[in-house]
């Protein structure tokens, strides 16, 4: 069947996306609303994840017990996250009952009871979860090195800061949330089972206003440094390490995901194979393509022993660099296969689907169709690779590492 797209934009400004699946009875759904992690005052660091608690506490004329009873009764299955650009609160659910959680999302973003006694649980709840990841170092280190890697704000942390979050206050909250749930930035995506008619009707209805609102462009400042050590008495080092890459709309985009599959991309890729199979330096590796709508690095994680931790940076290093020197056909083919086989997974789910045309629409303006991404990947070669590789070198490499001590980072 060819691939179809749905797309209708309020008066408002507010973007309504749509990717329809025949095969399914399900339909999932997404609100990205511009009030990310980048978005936010500063001193307000966490702010996002207290926010997509807060305000599912209580909305419209429901308490919070109501409001969550309505909810499950629909089948509903909730999704929450924080990125640097967006607060995304999404769900899955059986084809007839979306109208009704329209509605009650709507409510939510629009109507949210935000009661004070309710803040200070979502609060604690955030607080909670920055402790957690004490006992989840390998998270950790991935979230300090995306927030050394970008230039300030883009990289500030989405999981907060205690002594922010304690100093947070429900009026300042209730500020973020009246200026940055700005529906002319906000973009709604809908895969699977749908009417997308009756949806924009229904959306006309609920979202519709007469007035555009543009959110103030963020101001991009320094990147916070080349090495961060954080120590931690323990018999493991954990390690990030971070390089830039082209960003998502650039032409070498393809190509940069197939040189990060050849690096990483399964148990017969370079960094496994090198790092951990012949030399045995760590129980864990692997690095993956993060991009941004204004930024894009490849990171990489390792987990290791301290006696091993130096050894095992200055291979990663050199797998990098050595990528440069020859890539032949057998791995790009390899790499291609992966990625290929991964899109086919995300075909088959409608949460997938919503979440892929969004961030598309989001960093790209246009919407990217499965085909036209395999055909993309399939363009790639050896030589496009290595062409692509030879004009962006890994010349400059952030890290940041936890454990008992510091180790040395070339430049």
């Amino acid at each position: 069947m060819p691939e179809r797209f749905d797309k209708y934009i309020l008066k408002n400004g507010m973007v309504l996306l749509g990717e329809p699946m025949g095969s399914v009875g399900s339909v999932a759904f997404r609100f990205m609303l511009p009030a990310g992690a980048a978005q936010l005052p500063d001193g307000c660091c966490g702010a996002g994840n207290v926010i997509t608690d807060w305000i599912f506490r209580g909305a419209g004329d429901r308490n919070s017990r109501a409001l969550c009873d309505a909810l499950d009764g629909l089948g509903l299955h909730r999704a929450g996250s924080v990125a640097s650009s967006h607060i995304i609160i999404a769900a899955a659910l059986e084809a007839g009952n979306l109208a009704q959680a329209l509605d009650l999302y709507a409510d939510i973003i629009l109507q949210p009871s935000l009661a004070e006694e309710q803040f200070e649980l979502a609060r604690k709840l955030a607080v909670d979860a920055v402790h957690a990841l004490d006992d989840d170092p390998r998270h950790k280190v991935m979230l300090k090195l995306t927030e050394q890697f970008y230039p300030e704000p883009l990289g500030r942390n989405t999981a907060g800061e205690i002594e922010e979050l304690q100093a947070l206050t429900a009026e300042k909250t209730k500020q973020i949330i009246k200026a940055k749930f700005n529906l002319s930035e906000t973009i709604f995506s809908v895969a699977g089972k749908y009417d997308f008619d009756a949806i924009c009707r229904q959306m006309e209805g609920l979202f519709e206003t007469d007035s555009q609102q543009s959110l103030e462009a963020i101001a991009l400042g320094e990147k916070a440094g080349l090495y961060t050590h954080i120590h931690n008495d323990s018999a493991q080092v954990h390690i990030g390490l971070g390089t830039e890459t082209v960003r998502p709309a650039d032409e070498d985009y393809y190509n940069a995901r197939v040189a990060v599959s050849v690096l990483s991309g399964g148990m017969s890729a370079r960094l496994f194979t090198e790092v951990r199979e012949k030399r045995g330096l760590c129980y864990a590796i692997g690095a993956k393509y993060h991009g941004l709508k204004d930024a894009a690095g490849i990171m990489c994680y390792a987990g290791t022993t301290p006696q091993k931790a130096q050894e095992t940076l200055d291979v990663i290093t050199a797998e990098f660099n050595r990528l440069t020197d020859r890539i032949s056909e057998e791995e790009v083919q390899r790499a291609k296969v992966g990625l290929k086989s991964s899109l086919i997974l995300q075909s088959e789910s409608s949460s997938s689907r919503a979440g892929g045309i969004a961030t598309d629409y989001y960093m790209l303006g246009r919407l990217r169709g499965l085909d036209e991404i395999k055909s993309k990947i399939e363009e790639t070669t050896a030589d496009s690779v290595l062409e692509f590789l030879r004009n962006n070198r890994f010349e400059d490499f952030t890290v940041v590492t936890i454990g008992p001590k510091k180790i040395s980072v070339n430049r």
